[in-house]
């Protein structure tokens, strides 16, 4: 049983009074509007040529009218003398199963005349070259296979590059699938339609579950085959075992030498290797330590151990070209994830600091920090902040100074800054400190603004929060103040996880309703993924919630069946993650975490907006909570877990404005197309008005 204070009482009866008023019917201005935040332009890692003069980057801008993205290769002078110059198409984005955009990176010939890069155009995957002065942009690889992957020999003379199946070959074996009957198995993924439903590089195919819910397509386990083309002569060859590119150097191929490798960064001049090492000291309180190793052969490990890198949370290393010198960043939680760049002399074990930002130098990352191109003389970043959309800044590796070489979104910057993003640091009753980013609403006479929060990550430029599901600004613009929660750990332990967000979540109400600056009584909330964990969690076992918004179903029997599917890898990943076993087993536990074992204390009016490819995991607690008018559900055809069609995520965008400002607000959009959404509300707040009243 919940404790509920009395205090808590009287907030939701005042809070009830407020949300079953007669909303107002206006149709809101926008200084900042969800198109705008979803149309922005979103960079690739940034690489800079071998005679570090310049830099080449792909720009990524979705188009809400054609429901696609357009994507283009730039090169650009790193001294900024002159603007990028446009050389050739991107292609369409290629994605992870997750939804999430797949680095975009070019390779550089040996002279820096070209750039090298794998894109989808056609409706095939291939490799392909285009010239710095953008004259020419050529496709190099043939045949009827996708490229997966590729590799430019050290001279520049020879592409390597590896096939799949041919594409005839995926069509026809989804098809024939199709024809007999798709088998269920453990590979399946439930929950989603078989045929042809989710993104795989670039087209929709036929997935099969590849690690656990990660999805593939359904000839992934199709071999590689490699061939190798001389560029000068144009001969194609079919390549051996022995000529294919060596892998990467990864972790576990120095593991005999040095433990717990978290990251690693090879000098291909020297052989030498950089690399951090990552170990629990404390639970939330990783010891990072960055050192270095002479090669690959050798266990002689030298660390670095001034000031500037020891007990810091190291999060990239780099080799600077033709130096001893590393380059590292560090990405503090209680900066609210600031970063900072600093130079480690291998040699003499001196660091020097290069730049300080009160966001991301690697902003192009939505999910984490990306990585900055490195020449001897600088760095091209993609900068972002809070409020501050992404551009293409050279840093200075001797000086630091920084100066812009490329910003698309300068007017989008412009507009941000009417609304300012302030990043706050508090502590609940049990010390633990939080961060966040708040965007402030305008206080509108006596009565301070509601406040949304969403509790994950908030990195470089916030935008919608984890899974970007949320207009931040724009809600701050509409008179809803919003608050992204960076979580500061996560424990091995569920309910330690799941209580942590609770807490940041009332801790942070706490702090600012004491200040005056928000209303407690009229407080939203929504997550994705583990937010979405924490928001449901939040509302079983708190009272502070007004109104709920999910971008993703959480943990329930559903999910639990639809998963054990899988076997023993899902149920133990249940176990150590969830401390769940089968609902008879470990009945208490699923007490505590089900929503379907809980929607008696489920009293919040709550938006779920599901990909296509997860909703039936929620359908448990989905349709009790529609049928009782406590619950609206919308469902994305075609979407993974992070939505990504432009059309979608402005709906997203839209829907959850006009939801919070209904239930927080009392005002409904004046568009008569949105009357049958706002009728539907209408009901649910007189059914909740009803059920309160018994309860």
């Amino acid at each position: 049983m919940r404790f509920v204070s009395f205090h808590a009482i009287v907030r939701r009866v005042v809070c009830v009074g407020v949300l079953l008023g007669a909303p107002a019917a206006v149709s809101p201005a926008f200084a900042v509007s969800p198109r705008q935040m979803v149309e922005i332009a979103d960079f690739s890692s940034p690489v800079v040529s071998p005679n570090g003069e310049r830099v080449a980057f792909r720009v990524m801008r979705a188009s809400i009218d054609r429901n696609t993205y357009d994507t283009a290769w730039y090169v650009q002078r790193m001294d900024g003398s002159s603007p990028p110059r446009r050389v050739s198409d991107g292609g369409v984005p290629l994605r992870d199963s997750a939804g999430v955009d797949l680095p975009a990176m070019a390779v550089w010939s040996p002279d820096g005349r070209e750039i090298y890069y794998r894109a989808r155009l056609d409706g095939r995957i291939d490799v392909w070259r285009a010239t710095v002065d953008g004259a020419v942009a050529e496709r190099l690889t043939g045949g009827g296979a996708d490229v997966r992957d590729f590799s430019l020999s050290d001279d520049g003379k020879v592409l390597k590059y590896s096939v799949g199946p041919t594409r005839e070959e995926v069509i026809a074996a989804e098809q024939a699938e199709y024809d007999r009957g798709i088998r269920v198995d453990r590979a399946t993924p439930l929950g989603q339609p078989l045929f042809r439903s989710g993104d795989t590089e670039g087209r929709l195919a036929t997935q099969r579950l590849g690690l656990m819910f990660n999805r593939v397509d359904l000839t992934a386990d199709v071999p590689d085959r490699w061939t190798a083309i001389d560029l000068a002569s144009g001969v194609v060859r079919d390549l051996t075992p022995s000529e294919r590119p060596p892998a990467v150097l990864a972790a576990s191929d120095l593991a005999k030498q040095v433990r717990h490798i978290w990251k690693l960064a090879r000098d291909r001049e020297s052989g030498r290797i950089a690399l951090l090492t990552r170990t629990e000291a404390t639970p939330g309180q990783p010891r990072i330590e960055l050192a270095m190793l002479p090669a690959r052969g050798t266990r002689r490990l030298a660390t670095c151990v001034v000031e500037a890198c020891t007990g810091k949370e190291i999060s990239g290393v780099q080799w600077r070209p033709g130096s001893d010198e590393v380059i590292f960043t560090v990405t503090p939680y209680d900066k609210g994830f600031a970063q900072s760049i600093y130079r480690w002399n291998v040699d003499t074990g001196a660091v020097y600091p290069v730049a300080t930002s009160s966001g991301l130098f690697g902003g192009e990352g939505r999910w984490g920090p990306g990585t900055c191109g490195v020449s001897s003389a600088a760095l091209a970043c993609v900068t972002a902040e809070a409020n501050r959309p992404p551009r293409l800044e050279r840093v200075d590796l001797q000086t630091g100074a920084r100066q812009v070489l490329f910003d698309p979104n300068n007017v989008l910057a412009q507009d941000l800054s009417k609304i300012p993003a302030q990043l706050l640091r508090w502590t609940d009753a049990k010390g633990t400190t939080f961060t966040g980013q708040l965007y402030s609403a305008r206080r509108v006479g006596n009565m301070p603004p509601p406040l949304f929060v969403t509790y994950y990550r908030c990195v470089g430029f916030v935008r919608g929060g984890s899974g970007d599901e949320w207009p931040l600004a724009t809600m701050a613009e509409q008179g809803i103040s919003t608050l992204c929660i960076n979580a500061p750990w996560f424990s091995a332990n569920a309910e330690e996880r799941y209580e942590l967000g609770q807490s940041a979540v009332e801790s942070a109400v706490e702090e600012l309703a004491s200040e005056g600056r928000i209303d407690r009584t009229k407080i939203g909330m929504g997550g994705l993924s583990f937010g979405s964990e924490v928001t449901m969690w939040t509302l079983i076992h708190s009272d502070v919630v007004a109104a709920a918004s999910m971008a993703s179903p959480t943990t329930s029997s559903m999910y639990y069946l639809l998963g054990s599917n899988i076997g023993e890898p899902f149920l133990s990943l249940l176990r150590t993650n969830w401390q769940l076993g089968t609902p008879d087993e470990t009945p208490a536990q699923w007490q505590k975490i089900s929503p379907t074992l809980n929607l008696g204390k489920i009293h919040t009016p709550i938006l779920m907006q599901f990909p296509e490819q997860e909703y039936m995991h929620g359908l448990d607690y989905a349709i009790p909570l529609m049928r009782s008018n406590r619950a609206d559900l919308y469902v994305f055809p075609n979407e993974p877990h992070n939505k990504f069609q432009p059309r979608h995520k402005l709906a997203v965008y839209a829907r959850n404005l006009d939801w919070f400002r209904f239930w927080l607000l009392g005002l409904e959009d004046s568009d008569a197309a949105k009357a049958p959404q706002y009728a539907r509300w209408r009901a649910m707040r007189s059914s909740l008005r009803e059920q309160r009243a018994v309860h």
